[in-house]
Order: structure tokens, then C-alpha cells, then sequence
């Protein structure tokens, strides 16, 4: 067995710790709710135990008495009160049963809130590698297929193995009080249902949790598939995913085959042996009620079948659950999985605050004043500021994405406040990789990289993401209006300065001409805008957060020559007096840079202007006179 089967088929054991740890959720308020729900079944129990027992008693008690009474009139004000206190009973029973049902909706729907709001905050903590390795599909089904079995667990199984459990013990005592020999016969039909439900239950578990896992990847396969659909059809690639497809579906309906295949086993085998272990009891009270006297009369053994039946009930009822408690401890452990993952770890302690001179010192501002500082507490308790200015510096940086395949060598470079420093190079020499690092999306392996001469290790995420502006080649537009995905840049910026940013960069011409202009809404991803529109209104939302750090890769590689042009114009007058990093196929757009980086394999080859580089006749003029192309 290799060791990705073996990985694989520890996976799929049943981890009985992992229902330990989901139970956790119901700490707290909920466990109080809980206990009142127990109390309403508990109720339910006696009221059905006593429904049962009430067959016996009105016969022994009741009807026989009236049987021998003698005269044309005959008193049944006995029968009536029994059925009048009987009636009673049954009333209490369905109101304790309506507020169970309220009370276990509630339970269940906050539960699953909770665990639905954990997921997400621990997702939004997690690094980018994570989303680099995990497909959004699969990702997707933890929020639905995952938190839907245990909505049934919670909803459903638990409540139903509390329900079983009442019963069991409140009808086993009533058993047992009216006939011992026959409560040990019905004990030892109810051991040997138990031990097959145990064995059926653990064959079934590992591919409830397969099932759940080949879920997972057959949805990530969809989502890939639907947002790939122009490049499978340009492609004719119809048939070949459609095989895929097949494999990954054919995989999940075999797993999901033999674990209900398993689990249905379970249904029928202990209805079966519960009508055996009736009429079993029923042959041997007969003889027992035959022999007279008082130790099993006529009524008892009637109250007793009926109680034996419902003893089988719940064991039936359990292990008709038992798959549902399967799937839910699976879906569990892929939710955990994700809660398990470790998030982005962050030692950073300088921060950045608003700032004002104070004579020629920065200090601290109580509210927003246009400057920006980093706050530096140092271990004697002193604290200063440095103003951030965007003076980047990358000193003998090595990379790797996996720890084993280096994709940077030895970068050292430089951009000080107001500079334009762009990125040429075939893909995959490494251009958006530096970008990554300055975000600190990835941290590197060895050399340094100084954000206004501070160390960006010792700078919070957060804060260092704060002080930078980004337009990625792939544009995210949410579902909100225009002016809300604007002013997803800066959350308190007013509409007067969205409107400002969209018209320094052109966007605000084309969104005045939309049918509500900045109030259109916005859907799938802008699909209703063409790719040029989306990618402007990208470009306002970094424009509006005013960083003095901007970071364009490819920003402007999905829009036409034409209005290149005119995002140019606005883009230059963005980017004035801020550093710049520009990443870019297109030579025209990084001409006017200060510097060129000339990037192959990781390596920085050549660097200079745009016309100290064409002087050189190196690979950069060998592109710019099409001599080279970017592969």
C-alpha cells in the first residue's frame, strides 16, 4: 500500500473524538435549552409509557369490573374519570411535544450559525497559500454539504437518541414491574439487535466519510468546469470533461452505495428481529397468563406487548440514525479540518496611526490628518514614528513557494518615495512573486525587505496591507452598487471622493452613461459590465484608498488600446509622488518608468530606463524591437 492509500485510510476511520469536540457547541445557553428539551422529552416518554400502560389497567381494572356487575344499570363514572384523567395526560404530552419541536429548531439553527461564523472568521484569517491549494468548490461544500448533516445531527439524531434513550429506560422500569422473566427475554433480543447495529454501523462509517470527501472534490470539479466554460467550448473540450466528470461522479456514487447500503441493512434487520422478539413474548406470556393467578393477568400481558414493541422502536429508531450520525461526524471532521488549519501567523508590532508634527517631531493624532506614521514601541518602552513615505528596499531576497523549488534568487532592489519601478519578463519569472512578498502574502526564505527602512516582519499584516494600494489582472467587483465597490478601498470615504477617484482614473464617464450611474447595481462578479469597465472600476477602488504604495499587475492588460490611453493619463496622475510597482506585458506602459527590472527565471537580468536599457541591446531591447517574445 503506498503511503497516500495509507494517508487516505486513516482519513476515512471514524474519528469518535470528533463528535466529543462537535458537542462542544452546545455549551453554554444551549446546554440549558438542552436540558429543557430533555425535560420535554422525558415528559413525552412517561406520557407514552403511561398511554401504554393504561391498555392494561383499563382492562384489569376498568372493563372486567363491569363485565360482572350485575343489574340493567351499570356505573361507569369509575371508566370515565380514568379516560378523563387519560385524556388529560395525552394534552400535556402534545403540548411538551410542540415546545420540543420549537426548541430543537431554534437549538439546531444556532448551532449551526455559530458553526457557519467560525468557519468563516477562521477562513478570513487564513494565508493565501491556503486558497492557492484548495479548490473554491471544495471550500464552498464545507459551508453546505458539510454544515447540512450536521444540521440533521443536531435537528433530528440527537433529539431522537435522547427520545430513545427516555424510552428505553422509562419503559424498561415499567417492564420490569410488571414481569421480570419477560423484560430479561425482550433484554436478550435487544443485545443481539445491538450487536449488529455496531457491526453494520462501523462498516458503514469509513464510507460515509469517503462520500463526504469525494463530495467535496466532485464539487470543486463543477465550479472549475462552470468558470471555465468559454475556454472548454473554445477548446471542444466537452467530451474530455465530461469523462472527468464521470470519474469523479462514478467515484462518489460508489461510496455513497455501500454506505447506504450499509445503512439501509440496518432498518430492516432490527424491525425484523423486533417482530420476532413479539411474538417470541407473546408465545411464553400466554403460557404464563394461561396458568392464572395474579402474576400475569389478561391486561398485564396486553400492556406488556405493547411496551416490548415499544421498547424495539427506539433501537430501531437509532439505528435507522445511525447513518445520519455518520455523515454528520464526517461532515465534522472536513469542517475541523478547515477550523484546524493554521492561520496567518503575524509577530508584527509596528503599526500605523495617524500622525501631526508636534514642533519637529511626529506624535500620535486622535483623528485622521493625512499623515500617516509608523508607530515603533521598542523593548526599553520608547516609542517613535516614522513617517511613511513608500521607500521600499529589497536586499538579497531568496524565494520558495513550497520550500523546495526556489523561484527568486538573490533580488536586491530599490524604489524610494515617488519612484515607478516596473517588472518585465515571461511568465513565471517571478514578477508577481515579488508583489506577493511586499503584501507579505508569503513570507521569504532568507535576505531582507525594508519598508521606510523598518523590517516588514516586524510590521502587522494588516497595517502594512493598509499603506498599500493593489490592482490585481484578475478583477473581483462585488454584489453591491458601483459606488460600493469603489469605496471597498476605503470603507469611510464619502461619495464626493469615489466620484473623485473614478474620474481620475476615466471611469467616471463610462459609469455616469450606466442606467443608474454609481447606483447600478452590480452582480456575479460585474457580469453585466464589459471587462475593460470592471477593471477601471478596479483601478478607482485603489485609487480611492490613496496609499502611498501602488502595486498595478497587468492593470490595464484587459482594456482596449483606446482607452489605454485615457486610464494612462488618470494613472499617471495616481500614481504621482507614490511609489510604484508596475508589472506589465505590455513595453508602452512602462517606458516612462524610473526603472526597469528585466526579470528571467527568478533572476533580475538587466536594469535601467527605458533608453539605458535599449543603449544596452540586451534582452529588453531585443523585446521592445520584437526580436525576443515573452514565452
Amino acid at each position: 500500500m503506498s503511503n497516500r492509500q495509507m494517508n487516505m485510510h486513516k482519513r476515512q476511520k471514524l474519528d469518535t473524538r470528533t463528535l466529543g469536540r462537535l458537542l462542544k457547541y452546545l455549551g453554554g445557553k444551549r446546554l440549558f435549552i438542552l436540558a429543557v428539551v430533555m425535560v420535554c422529552i422525558l415528559i413525552g416518554a412517561l406520557v407514552n409509557v403511561r398511554g401504554t400502560t393504561f391498555i392494561g389497567s383499563l382492562i384489569d381494572n376498568e372493563i372486567k369490573p363491569l363485565l360482572t356487575q350485575s343489574g340493567p344499570v351499570k356505573d361507569f363514572s369509575s371508566l370515565a374519570n380514568a379516560i378523563r384523567t387519560m385524556a388529560i395526560i395525552y394534552v400535556i404530552g402534545v403540548a411538551v411535544q410542540y415546545a420540543r419541536a420549537l426548541l430543537t429548531a431554534y437549538l439546531t439553527q444556532d448551532v449551526m450559525r455559530n458553526v457557519r461564523d467560525d468557519m468563516f472568521v477562521h477562513m478570513q484569517s487564513l494565508p493565501i497559500r491556503y486558497f492557492d491549494t484548495n479548490t473554491f468548490g471544495d471550500i464552498m461544500s464545507h459551508y453546505t454539504n458539510d454544515t447540512d448533516t450536521l444540521r440533521m445531527l443536531f435537528s433530528q439524531s440527537i433529539p431522537q437518541f435522547l427520545d430513545s434513550a427516555m424510552t428505553l429506560v422509562t419503559t424498561l422500569i415499567a417492564m420490569i414491574r410488571l414481569n421480570i422473566p419477560l423484560t430479561g427475554l425482550v433484554l436478550l433480543f435487544v443485545a443481539l439487535m445491538l450487536v449488529l447495529v455496531g457491526r453494520i454501523g462501523g462498516a458503514s462509517g469509513k464510507y460515509f466519510i469517503a462520500q463526504q470527501r469525494s463530495l467535496g472534490a466532485m464539487n470543486g470539479f463543477i465550479e472549475e468546469m462552470i468558470n471555465g466554460q468559454k475556454v472548454i467550448k473554445v477548446f471542444t473540450h466537452e467530451e474530455q470533461a465530461k469523462t472527468d466528470f464521470d470519474r469523479l461522479n462514478e467515484e462518489l456514487c460508489n461510496n455513497a452505495t455501500k454506505a447506504n447500503t450499509f445503512a439501509g441493512m440496518m432498518m430492516p434487520i432490527t424491525a425484523n428481529l423486533g417482530n420476532i422478539q413479539y411474538i417470541v413474548t407473546a408465545v411464553v406470556g400466554s403460557a404464563i397468563a394461561l396458568r392464572g393467578g395474579s402474576v400475569l393477568t389478561l391486561g398485564m400481558l396486553i400492556s406488556f406487548l405493547n411496551l416490548s414493541r415499544n421498547f424495539n422502536r427506539p433501537i430501531s429508531m437509532v439505528a435507522s440514525q445511525l447513518n445520519a450520525v455518520v455523515m454528520a461526524i464526517a461532515g465534522a471532521q472536513r469542517i475541523f479540518e478547515l477550523l484546524d488549519e493554521e492561520p496567518e501567523q503575524d509577530e508584527g508590532y509596528v503599526t500605523l496611526v495617524n500622525a501631526e508634527y508636534y514642533g519637529p517631531e511626529l506624535r500620535e493624532a486622535p483623528s485622521r490628518t493625512g499623515i500617516w506614521a509608523w508607530k515603533h514601541p521598542h523593548h526599553d518602552g520608547t516609542v517613535t514614528y516614522t513617517k511613511l513615505k513608500g521607500d521600499i528596499l529589497f536586499d538579497g531576497v531568496d524565494f520558495s513557494y513550497d520550500g523546495e523549488k526556489q523561484v527568486l534568487f538573490d533580488i536586491s532592489m530599490y524604489a524610494h518615495p515617488g519612484q515607478k519601478v516596473a517588472f518585465v519578463g515571461a511568465t513565471g519569472a517571478g514578477k508577481t512573486t515579488i508583489t506577493n512578498l511586499i503584501n507579505r502574502f508569503y513570507d521569504i526564505a532568507d535576505g531582507k525587505i525594508r519598508y521606510d527602512g523598518i523590517n516588514i516582519n516586524k510590521i502587522k499584516k494588516p497595517d502594512l496591507r493598509r499603506s498599500l494600494g493593489i490592482v490585481l489582472q484578475e478583477t473581483n467587483l462585488f454584489t453591491g452598487t458601483v459606488m460600493d465597490n469603489i469605496r471597498y478601498g476605503r470603507l469611510d470615504a464619502t461619495d464626493a471622493q469615489c466620484r473623485l477617484a473614478a474620474n481620475l482614473v476615466n471611469a467616471d464617464g463610462f459609469i455616469t452613461r450606466l442606467p443608474h450611474g454609481y447606483d447600478t447595481m452590480l452582480e456575479d462578479n460585474g457580469s453585466n459590465l464589459s471587462q475593460g469597465q470592471r477593471q477601471l472600476i478596479a483601478i478607482a477602488r485603489a485609487a480611492v484608498a490613496d496609499p502611498p504604495v501602488m502595486i498595478l499587475d497587468e492593470a490595464t492588460s484587459s482594456i482596449d488600446t483606446r482607452t489605454e490611453a485615457l486610464v494612462q493619463r488618470g494613472m499617471d496622475r495616481l500614481m504621482k509622488g507614490r511609489t510604484v510597482f508596475v508589472i506589465a506585458h505590455r513595453l508602452s506602459t512602462v517606458q516612462n518608468s524610473n526603472v526597469i527590472m528585466v526579470m528571467d527565471h527568478g533572476r533580475i537580468i538587466e536594469r535601467g530606463t527605458h533608453d539605458q536599457l535599449l543603449e544596452q541591446k540586451g534582452s529588453y531591447y531585443q523585446l521592445y524591437t520584437g526580436k525576443l517574445e515573452l514565452e
